[in-house]
């Protein structure tokens, strides 16, 4: 029987996002952990846990911090293990390993160069073994591959694309932290230039330096502190690892796998979430997590985003800080603190009105899902 989660995020923060050459990926975690403790008005003598996600090092960070914790967990650079991160935390928690834990997440991709692709990327994976003599040297190409099936299968178009992209974009535009503000037509997405047939430009996540930090603590702590706290209601992971980096299901094995059971064990159903962040590394994920979890029928995820649907004031706003598209690619983390912002009713003139319960929903080979809600488990 599944444990359900007593687990309440009590403090977040974060750093511009942009081209900081003068920083490392340490130095940004430890900013935005600053700002994240400011937040929650504690001190770094309060966090007896560290969890870290792509820093540099986190010998550094406890440097840095001042902190030695009574646990710890280091997670590799992929995306994917942002999900993973919190879910750690979450357990850690639960199972009385920490009181109070800090999630440290830097990334100094653009100052530093990050391409994700490229003849001598391997981005963790084996892929060069199958996929690279044919030109499949990045997320990118994997991504456009599959979509090409979803196109070919339903037929899904790149106008499609187009409308998350759009949406995207207007939610950015109302978040003065977002690094692309500028309006963007069904017409600019289709003009702009192809990268790897069928995904052109603005389908692409926005590589930039960043941190993010998260603080978390059980729910019988959480109302000691300064602000509301956010309750994690459901959370959960599973995975199609062995069957390759291209998916011919588009991944809806392990999201369906997860689907099942967040909704019952948190005790919301979809039709009650006010919102969804899912993971917009490109725009075909936003399509493959829909119908992964079930907001609309395996096939009819290009229908479903037609129209105003997914905007801000529509029936479910998506991503409302701008998302990877166009806010920053955070891997998953500002997905995060947007939906704990939202909940706290903090996001000004881009704010869900009356928003109790929102969604993460990362699709891929490993697919997590976190439900974040301003009501703890009854």
């Amino acid at each position: 029987m599944r444990t359900k989660p007593n687990i309440a995020i009590i403090g977040v923060g974060n750093t511009a996002y942009g081209n900081f050459p003068e920083e490392d990926s340490n130095s940004l975690a430890v900013k935005a952990f600053k700002n994240a403790l400011l937040d929650a008005n504690i001190q770094a003598k309060d966090i007896d846990g560290i969890v870290t996600h792509r820093v540099g090092n986190y010998q550094k960070i406890c440097e840095m911090t001042g902190i030695n914790p009574e646990f710890i967990s280091i997670q590799p650079p992929n995306g994917r293990l942002c999900g993973v991160s919190i879910q750690i935390a979450a357990l850690a928690l639960m199972t009385g390993q920490a009181k109070t834990i800090a999630l440290f997440y830097g990334n100094d991709g653009k100052s530093g160069g990050s391409k994700y692709g490229g003849k001598s990327d391997r981005y963790d994976t084996a892929a060069e073994q199958l996929w690279f003599p044919y030109g499949m040297t990045s997320p990118g190409a994997v991504n456009a591959l599959m979509f090409q099936r979803h196109c070919e299968l339903y037929g899904t178009t790149s106008e499609d694309l187009a409308q998350i992209a759009v949406a995207i974009r207007y939610h950015a535009q109302l978040n003065p932290q977002a690094v692309l503000r500028k309006p963007m037509t069904i017409q600019d997405h289709q003009s702009s230039k192809m990268i790897c047939a069928p995904l052109r430009l603005f389908d692409y996540c926005q590589i930039n330096d960043g941190g993010i930090a998260m603080i978390m603590t059980t729910n019988d702590r959480a109302i000691d502190y300064a602000k509301q706290p956010v309750y994690i209601r459901g959370f959960g992971q599973a995975s199609s690892l062995a069957n390759g980096i291209v998916s011919e299901d588009f991944n809806w094995g392990p999201m369906n796998r997860v689907a099942q059971y967040i909704y019952s064990d948190s005790g919301i159903e979809r039709s009650e979430l006010d919102g969804i962040m899912i993971y917009d590394n490109f725009t075909p994920s936003v399509i493959f997590g829909l119908e992964g979890f079930g907001f609309c029928k395996q096939g009819e995820g290009g229908d479903f985003v037609k129209g105003n649907r997914l905007r801000l004031n529509g029936p479910l706003p998506l991503n409302t800080s701008g998302g990877h598209l166009s806010e920053s690619y955070m891997q998953g983390w500002n997905l995060n603190i947007e939906a704990i912002r939202q909940i706290r009713g903090e996001c000004d003139v881009r704010q869900i009105k009356d928003a109790k319960h929102i969604q993460y929903i990362a699709p891929g080979p490993v697919s997590t899902s976190i439900i974040y809600s301003a009501e703890k488990h009854r």
